[in-house]
């Protein structure tokens, strides 16, 4: 007697299938993504989890993973990668606009001696808290971010 899936079915509307099925053949798309599409199409059309892994030269988990994502969160969401494990930023949202802001601001208007600031200025000019350990690399690419360059901090303003 065959297993019987107690996975409820994928069920996708004529969009998402006309959405999916040349993603499924690209040959632009990222190799993983096409790979999921293609999973998802076989999945609603039936095909066992054990089929479409051994049709993609693929493992079981992998597919099953992919078939999850689909029912958890949506067929779209289910061809993204989650994200990764890797380090938090160290500064956040406001705190990095906060600092592009001291940048853009002249450092004698804010009581220092120095009319330009350096580098590394501004992250000796803000509190320990809003850095968080940040050095001038993590400055220099929220500057960049923020489309603020390296003459317009000694200007004082933003380009």
């Amino acid at each position: 007697m065959p297993f019987i899936s107690r996975r409820p079915k994928l069920k996708l509307t004529q969009e998402e299938t006309n959405w999916l099925q040349p993603l499924s053949q690209s040959r632009s798309e990222a190799a993983g993504r096409v790979q999921r599409a293609e999973m998802l199409l076989r999945y609603h059309t039936g095909e066992t989890v054990s089929r479409i892994a051994a049709a993609l030269r693929t493992n079981r988990p992998r597919v099953e993973r992919c078939i999850r994502k689909a029912l958890e969160l949506g067929v779209r969401a289910a061809l993204e990668d989650l994200p990764g494990r890797g380090r938090r930023p160290a500064l956040s949202a406001e705190a990095r606009a906060w600092v592009v802001n001291l940048a853009c601001q002249k450092p004698k208007d804010l009581g220092y001696a120095q009319e330009l600031w350096t580098d590394d200025a501004p992250a000796r000019a803000t509190p320990a808290q809003a850095l968080l350990g940040s050095g001038p690399s993590q400055l220099a690419t929220a500057f960049a971010r923020h489309g603020v360059e390296n003459s317009a901090r000694e200007r004082g303003s933003a380009s």
